[in-house]
Formats: C-alpha cells, sequence, structure tokens
C-alpha cells in the first residue's frame, strides 16, 4: 500500500476520475438540467480531461500540479472549469516534495480549498460543489497528525464527500441560475457536488 502521493499516481486517479465522470456525464447533465444550464456533466468532463492531459507532462511535483489548475481553468466552461481549476492551483501551492506523506497532502488539499474559497463566497447549505469538498477536506484536515494512512484518509474523505452530495436533495440553492427557481430547487441533488464526490472517491479506490 502506497504511503504517499506522487505526480505519477496524481496522473493515475485523474484519467481514473475523468473514466468515471464520462459514465455518469449524461446523469450529471440530467441532475444539472433539473435545476440549471443541463451542462454540468459536458462541463466537468472536459475541464477533468484537460487536468488529466495536463497531469501527464513533465516537471517537478508542485508544477504539474499547477499545469493541472491551469488547464482545467483554461477550458470555457464558466463555474465549472474556474473553480477545479482554482482547487488544484491551490493545491499546487502546497507541494513540498516529490513524494507526499499523508499529513503533507492533508495540508495541499486544505490549500485548495483555501483557493477556491476565495473565488466564490459559497458555504455548506448553499447546494454547490461546496456541500462536497468542504466536508470532504474538513474530515482530511480532522486526521491530521493521527498517524492516518492514505487510504484511511482518502476514504473518510470520499464519504464524507458522498454524504455531502446527498445531502444536497434538501437545500435551497444560492448560486448561479438554480437560485432564480428559489425553493422549487429543494428534492433535487446538485450536479457539482456530485461530480465533487465522484473525484474524491477516485482518489480513495487508488489507495486501497
Amino acid at each position: 500500500m502506497s504511503k504517499t502521493l506522487t505526480k505519477e499516481q496524481l496522473g493515475e486517479i485523474l484519467a481514473n476520475a475523468v473514466c468515471e465522470l464520462e459514465k455518469r456525464q449524461e446523469e450529471l447533465n440530467r441532475l444539472d438540467a433539473a435545476i440549471g444550464d443541463g451542462d454540468h456533466g459536458t462541463s466537468i468532463v472536459k475541464a477533468m480531461r484537460a487536468a488529466a492531459e495536463a497531469a501527464r507532462g513533465e516537471g517537478l511535483f508542485k508544477e504539474v500540479l499547477y499545469n493541472v489548475g491551469f488547464a482545467a481553468e483554461s477550458q470555457d466552461c464558466g463555474s465549472t472549469s474556474s473553480l477545479t481549476g482554482s482547487f488544484y492551483q491551490g493545491m499546487s501551492e502546497a507541494v513540498t516534495s516529490e513524494e507526499m506523506d499523508t499529513d503533507s497532502v492533508i495540508r495541499m488539499f486544505s490549500a485548495g480549498l483555501a483557493c477556491v474559497e476565495k473565488s466564490t463566497q459559497a458555504k455548506v447549505g448553499d447546494k454547490t460543489l461546496m456541500d462536497a469538498l468542504i466536508p470532504a477536506v474538513n474530515q482530511m484536515q480532522s486526521m491530521i497528525d493521527y498517524n492516518a494512512s492514505l487510504a484511511d484518509v482518502f476514504e473518510e474523505a470520499a464519504s464524507a464527500a458522498q454524504f455531502g452530495a446527498e445531502s444536497t436533495v434538501n437545500y435551497v440553492a444560492k448560486f448561479g441560475r438554480a437560485r432564480n427557481l428559489g425553493e422549487r430547487t429543494k428534492g433535487h441533488l446538485d450536479a457539482g457536488a456530485v461530480s465533487m464526490a465522484i473525484v474524491f472517491r477516485a482518489f480513495a479506490e487508488h489507495f486501497k
């Protein structure tokens, strides 16, 4: 079982995440169509394909991860590409070596969340991708300095992200086109939160 995260592993994980997102692209589009533009599946696949491609590039881990974020951000996918790009670019700021141990990975994901929080005011309960991202990273942060394995950390994070995504069915949308529907957005999952949970699950599956 791997005890560190390298740029090569990141490339494998992102490629696997893209495969799962592609399988569920139409599902994500349908979820988004219920309360939004109906293109989230298409957008997140496009952004993550670019990210995965950049992850195969040359350079140090820090440089590659920044390029992953830049590639995602450069796609014309509205907030999907900009927030995805911000996440990985923020993560790159915390990369300190070519093999990141558990606590360093947790700090890296925390830096990614902090960067996204500079780009959006959305919080848990606003029916956005933050409903999956914030709980996932918070769960990771709770495990720092406890000598946890990456397998355990990502399994806990993926579970928190999934629970957060499922919880969006109870929320009223506060951002994007969906906010115009008000209470009518209750009863629908947020596609962005679901896709974020898919990405965290890809990390968990890699380290099993």
